[in-house]
């Protein structure tokens, strides 16, 4: 009997610490739980968060390269603008200067047609005045180159007069002249320079002919034209065949 009731307390006790494993046991479990659940939660949280920030940090981003487009527009208007700038500038000064110089050239012809006023002379006078200045330079001008041709004929009938008379004279040939001959005819002796009345060449001159620093014999001109003359080589001055493109020089 004794040892059936040591038996049932020692069941009751058994039965009493499971019963209190067991309630430390769900405590612990409900704790773990609790505390599962409350990771859980702030995972959850953080893991809200992180995507709320990675979405922040990539429309930071996006506004941060939008605001970079801007400032590169900027600085490329601004580089514009100051170009355009300068440009003006530059116009600014040119006018400017223009401007100054046509201030000085209107005060110099102020000061110009306050002088012909004095003298009771219109600029319609002026220009007049000019136009007969001009025309009186081309008549005289006509004059002189009238006067030359009529000279050359002067001379070239002269010489005949003196040919005929027997009263050939050398006449001295402008110092300096030099010309080339452009034809020859060995067979009668004559030959054709470039140079004639232009040159102040005359009738009867005598002209040297030399080839590379040698002289090669003499011609007597015979006939003078404008630009041309004709003359015949002297027999006793020739020292070798004379050719075009030899120099004449006096």
């Amino acid at each position: 009997m004794l040892l059936r009731i040591c038996l049932i307390i020692a069941i009751v006790g058994g039965l009493a610490a499971a019963t209190v494993n067991i309630v430390m046991v769900k405590n612990v479990i409900t704790t773990t739980i609790t505390e599962r659940d409350t990771e859980k939660s702030a995972k959850e949280t953080a893991q809200s968060d992180l995507a709320k920030t990675k979405k922040e940090l990539t429309s930071t981003k996006d506004q941060l390269k939008t605001t970079k487009q801007q400032l590169t527009q900027a600085k490329s208007d601004l580089d514009s603008a100051n170009g355009k700038v300068a440009d003006l500038q530059k116009k600014t000064d040119e006018l400017t200067s223009r401007l100054t110089q046509t201030q000085a050239e209107r005060d110099k012809f102020d000061q110009e047609l306050s002088k012909w006023t004095q003298l009771n002379i219109t600029p319609a006078q002026v220009v007049q005045m000019e136009a007969d200045l001009k025309k009186t330079i081309g008549e005289r001008d006509g004059v002189i180159a009238e006067n030359k041709i009529l000279d050359a004929k002067r001379q070239d009938l002269q010489s005949q007069l003196d040919d005929l008379r027997g009263l050939v004279k050398i006449p001295p040939e402008p110092a300096g002249l030099t010309g080339k001959v452009v034809a020859v005819d060995p067979k009668y002796d004559f030959v054709v320079l470039d140079i004639g009345h232009d040159k102040n060449v005359v009738a009867h001159g005598i002209f040297l002919i030399a080839r590379g620093g040698k002289l090669i014999g003499k011609v007597q001109i015979s006939s003078v034209t404008a630009n041309q003359s004709i003359g015949t080589l002297l027999p006793d001055w020739t020292h070798g065949e004379v050719m075009e493109g030899d120099v004449v020089l006096d």
